[in-house]
């Protein structure tokens, strides 16, 4: 009789990827509800199942071997199939509405594939979705027009607020619009924003105002359609991620004071989620994941 294939531990899959994606063990920890001891015994675990490292320290930092990049790939899969499988058997029992609002960059980028497979594995479910600015959308948290949010990190920190990544922000214009030259002359930098209050706008406008940059508004909008209008039509510069920037434009390098990271949080009501939420979340958080990779 053949052996039987050792089974790789799907919990100790889903917590190596999960550390690979969100850049460390402890921050894995925090997002699967688990103490880093015991991430750290599953990685333990599945290096002791593959019988070689997975991963190797850098410094301060942990790097994936050669083993642990093959491993990576195929973990996602395997976890993909673990879930469409669990989803596939338990869509019937989901039922229900659910309600979701989300920022305008991740209602263009990050939840289309999102919704689409949600709504295609429970068609059980209705899917009330508000695309809208962060305060907007925070405001129909609190208000309970909707019970989950996904939104540009807030300043405010909401008890029900979880962090699932991070974005790096860049400056973004139009490749006709000479930023070097406006800098030589001392010329106010021309800005096409967000009308307050903004978070970009407020980082935007920080940084250079510690960098002795001036600065003025040339262009407001109520729209990320608008913003993207007016740095196309060489009106000024912006600030966002490079997520579904046109074409046409360009990312300034190294001649602006860079505007940093922007995080990505996933806001719920404070009562228990039932299961479509806790399915919800999942499917977002790893989307963001792969988002921000």
């Amino acid at each position: 009789m053949d052996k039987v294939p050792l089974c790789l531990d799907t919990d100790a899959l889903r917590s190596f990827v999960m550390g690979i994606e969100s850049g460390s063990f402890a921050q894995a920890a925090q997002r699967l509800c688990r103490s880093t001891s015991a991430v750290s015994a599953q990685l333990k675990k599945l290096e002791s199942q593959c019988n070689t490292a997975l991963v190797a320290k850098n410094g301060r930092h942990l790097e994936l071997t050669t083993s642990g990049e093959v491993l990576l790939s195929y973990a996602r899969r395997l976890l993909a199939l673990n879930d469409e499988a669990l989803q596939a058997v338990k869509g019937e029992l989901l039922q229900g509405e659910v309600r979701l609002g989300m920022q305008e960059d991740f209602g263009d980028s990050v939840m289309p594939g999102v919704l689409g497979k949600f709504s295609r594995q429970h068609p059980g479910l209705k899917i009330t979705a508000r695309v809208d600015r962060n305060l907007a959308i925070t405001n129909a948290l609190h208000n309970r027009a909707i019970d989950m949010a996904l939104i540009w990190q807030p300043e405010n920190n909401y008890q029900d607020q979880q962090l699932i990544g991070q974005c790096e922000l860049q400056w973004i214009h139009h490749q006709e619009l000479d930023i070097a030259s406006l800098l030589k002359k001392g010329e106010p930098l021309p800005l096409v924003m967000f009308e307050t209050p903004c978070l970009m706008r407020a980082r935007a406008t920080a940084v250079l105002d510690r960098a002795g940059i001036p600065w003025r508004i040339v262009f407001v909008s109520y729209s990320l359609s608008g913003i993207w209008a007016a740095v196309q039509a060489g009106l000024g510069i912006t600030v966002r991620t490079k997520t579904g920037m046109p074409a046409m434009l360009q990312i300034s390098a190294g001649l602006l004071p860079s505007p940093g990271k922007m995080g990505i949080a996933l806001l719920q009501q404070s009562s228990p989620p039932n299961a479509a939420y806790l399915l919800l979340q999942q499917l977002i958080t790893e989307a963001v994941g792969a988002f921000t990779k």
